[in-house]
């Protein structure tokens, strides 16, 4: 089985143009992700998921330069741009993440894609019920699954929000999540990035983190966070966008 991480990402972000290139620390924040799930043991290969449009070409020069897969496609029709990304890779299995996400981390992936591996399900994620913080995001679920929604939904917001579909139909798809374990105070904590304010807590964690030790896991960011509460306030009334 070829296991794969497509991420979603691209220059024309609404809320915080560019982001996927800003700068953190000298990389760009993607260049970053890309660091993190290479330490993954479960995935064959990365592949990133762009848009057509001409200012996305840093993005795919980005990748070049990294070794990893691109495929750009369709800016409004994220399923199909993401479809059409695993067929050219030959990926069976996807790992889902987006560009918005660099703190993920590799264990929790690892975690989920052992738990697609030994459960005869459709999908794996720790979205349903969120007890990690927002921005370890991680969907786990097969090509072929993807390749029926694309059949079975011609819904645009369907075809913006990639597993949406799948999710929202477990009468059709058997679902799985995973629950992190954590206390409750962590499961609102945003460490995602949308917005400038996000941008400045998710560059500060990179300063105080990375250099020490470029592999830090979530739980580093964590303790930094409980050591320093005043970096929450930075984007704490960031409100996240709604789906529908």
């Amino acid at each position: 089985m070829n296991k794969a991480a497509i991420i979603q990402a691209r220059m024309s972000s609404t809320r915080l143009p560019d982001k996927v290139m800003k700068p953190i620390l000298g990389k760009p924040m993607l260049e970053l992700l890309i660091e993190r799930l290479r330490r993954a043991r479960h995935l064959d290969q990365i592949v990133v998921a762009t848009t057509n449009n001409a200012s996305d070409q840093v993005v795919e020069d980005l990748t070049r330069r990294l070794g990893v897969g691109c495929f750009r496609g369709s800016e409004e029709d994220v399923l199909d741009r993401v479809l059409r990304a695993a067929h050219k890779y030959d990926v069976d299995l996807i790992v889902e993440i987006t560009g918005d996400c660099p703190l993920i981390d590799p264990q929790v992936v690892d975690q989920l894609v052992e738990m697609y591996l030994a459960e005869k399900v459709d999908y794996v994620s720790n979205v349903l019920k969120r007890t990690y913080p927002r921005g370890l995001d991680t969907q786990v679920f097969s090509t072929a699954v993807l390749d029926q929604v694309a059949q079975l939904t011609q819904d645009p917001v369907d075809h913006e929000h990639v597993s949406l579909y799948i999710y929202k139909h477990p009468e059709r798809f058997k679902l799985r999540n995973i629950e992190s374990g954590l206390a409750e105070k962590y499961w609102d904590w945003r460490l995602t990035v949308d917005t400038p304010e996000d941008f400045a807590l998710i560059s500060k964690i990179y300063e105080t983190l990375y250099l020490q030790n470029a592999a830090f896991a979530l739980r580093d960011v964590l303790n930094l966070l409980d050591r320093q509460p005043e970096l929450l306030a930075m984007n704490q009334h960031v409100q996240q966008k709604r789906v529908r």
